[in-house]
Parts: C-alpha cells; structure tokens; sequence
C-alpha cells in the first residue's frame, strides 16, 4: 500500500467568489533568514544617514535619529503595502505577507503586526515570536495571530524548458499499487498545482510520495506523479 505525506504544511480558504486558495505558510528559518537581510539593509541606511548629517553637528544627529526611528517602524509597513507584501529581505527569499484569507495586507494589519514586533521580541531574540510560531500550525507569531496576518510562500511558475521537458510523455500510467481515496486526492492535488510551483519545488514536494515513485529516476518524480493523476482523473 502506498505510503502519501501530505504535500505541504498547507491550508485551503475559500474566497467569497467559490475559489478555493490553498496556502503554503513560511516557517521560522526562512522568515529569521529574511528579517536578518532586512535587518543588515536598515543598518546600511542608518550608517549612511549618521554619516551624512554628521557634518551639521547636534542638529544633525537629531534628524537622523528621527529618520532612524521612522525606518525601523515603517520600513516594513512601506513594503508590505505597496511591494505586495515583500520586504527586499522577504522577496529574496521568496515570501509574502497576507491575510490570512490570502487577500492582501491592509493597512491596519501591517502597522498591528509590525507595532507588535517589540512584544515577539520578548524576552530575548524573539523568544515569545518563536515559540508562537512553533505552536500553530500556519507558524504565526503574535503580531500575525493579533493582525490576522501570515507570510506565505511565494511560488515561482515552472520555466518553459521544464514545461516542454514534461510534456515529452504525457501518457497516464497506472498507480503500480492500489491507492485509498484520499491518496488519489493527494496525488490529483500535485498534479492541478504542480504548474505554479518552481522545478526544485515541485520535485521536492513529488518525492515525498515516497514508494509511490520508487521506480522513477532522479528529476522525473514530478513527471511520474503527474501521469499517475492522469490515469486517476481518468485521461487514459
């Protein structure tokens, strides 16, 4: 019997058009590696900053202090709002801020999220924002829990030349063992969403099925699972 992990640590939410959207939530290391690229860009500014208005002494300082003040609260307001809800260290790794119905972040939630960051913070390198994102399952610190707010996974369309690739052997195959429903469900569900995914990403996600695609060579997992959903959603 075949062996299927679910695909992602996913969610799906149903918009008020009927569109079901299913979400991919991002985990604490990505997001810590993406507020640390934030954290080094504001660095540069205010080193920047003080060593410009250096020259007008006191008055100088007072200036950038205050523009010290307005970036580390707003930088991240600025981009949530009007960059799709990605901060440069967020776009570099591929994220986005949202609703948490996979609308876009307004502007309420995002001052909310960002205010509450000195509360994640606490006691110490974000000591309450770690533990709160280990204990739910769309890994939401408290800012995100208070504002209604999740940073998701941004995924990348397939290149062509991986479109192309797959499209050599379309045939369905048949599953090489019998499948329960809701593994077919799983398997149906990769191959309807495996054309917004990245290659590495789709191949990734193909690999956790496991013995499932034991006979399938190293790079071809996706193509595989997607014949099998061929066969399942009965284009044979």
């Amino acid at each position: 019997m075949a062996q299927t992990k679910s695909l992602d640590t996913i969610y799906t939410v149903n918009t008020p058009e009927g569109i079901n959207l299913t979400l991919s939530p991002a985990g604490p290391m990505p997001r810590m590696l993406a507020w640390m690229i934030d954290v080094l860009i504001r660095l540069l500014i205010y080193t920047v900053t003080f060593i410009v208005l250096a020259v007008l002494g006191s008055s100088g300082m007072g200036i950038a202090l205050i523009i010290t003040f307005l970036v580390e609260w707003f930088y991240p307001v600025y981009f949530e709002l009007f960059k799709k809800g990605q901060t440069p260290g967020k776009k570099s790794l591929n994220l986005y801020v949202v609703q948490d119905n996979g609308s876009p972040v307004t502007p309420a939630s995002s001052m909310i999220r960002n205010l509450l960051r000195f509360v994640d913070f606490l006691p110490l390198f974000y000591g309450f924002g770690l533990a709160s994102m280990l204990l739910n399952k769309r890994f939401q610190r408290l800012g995100d829990l208070v504002a209604g707010t999740v940073v998701l996974y941004k995924d990348e369309p397939l290149t062509e030349e991986l479109i192309e690739g797959d499209m050599t052997d379309q045939r369905a195959i048949v599953p090489p063992m019998n499948l329960k429903i809701e593994e077919q469900q799983t398997i149906l569900q990769f191959r309807q969403r495996q054309l917004s995914l990245s290659k590495d990403r789709a191949e990734e996600l193909a690999g956790l099925s496991g013995v499932l695609v034991a006979d399938a060579k190293e790079g071809e997992k996706t193509a595989y699972l997607t014949r099998l959903g061929h066969w399942i959603a009965g284009k044979r």
